[in-house]
């Protein structure tokens, strides 16, 4: 975060584009994020440290746990949809082409997830951006009270 703080850049134009990852690390769009972000903070002008900072809240320690409450968050929302039992899941299951057969029937999980997930994007988004904003000028402030240490010469 301290590396944030030095930019010249405006605390708002900073949070915006870290909120702007959160966003993106948080929506439905797996495997695209880092693409989208880049190509965005490209196009727009932000500030790429913070958007990919942004988006490195999703990460693989917490692409599964997230995905899953939002899937149930997306379900609570739009109705749980009534199917038999997933597929038992193991983390060398996903290489099996058995267990993605046995998963397409299931395609509509895709709904809630979707819904769930970009709500909680949003949410996310609008979160980060007002705290990363105090924490960026209040880091400034403290930064600036900081005396300078002149070097040996």
């Amino acid at each position: 975060m301290r590396y944030l703080l030095r930019f010249n850049e405006t605390p708002e134009r900073l949070a915006f584009s870290f909120a702007l990852g959160v966003f993106l690390a948080l929506t439905p769009l797996i495997g695209l994020h880092l693409i989208l972000g880049l190509a965005l903070a490209f196009l727009f002008g932000l500030n790429r440290v913070a958007v990919v900072s942004g988006l490195f809240l999703n990460n693989p320690w917490t692409m599964i746990p997230y995905y899953t409450m939002a899937t149930y968050f997306g379900g609570w929302l739009t109705g749980f949809p009534q199917v038999p039992a997933l597929p038992a899941f193991g983390w060398a299951a996903l290489t099996d082409a058995r267990f993605w057969s046995q998963l397409m029937p299931h395609w509509h999980l895709i709904v809630p997830m979707a819904v769930g997930s970009t709500t909680l994007a949003v949410l996310g988004a609008a979160v980060s951006y007002p705290l990363v904003r105090f924490i960026i000028r209040r880091g400034r402030i403290r930064l600036s009270r900081v005396p300078v240490q002149d070097t040996p010469r």
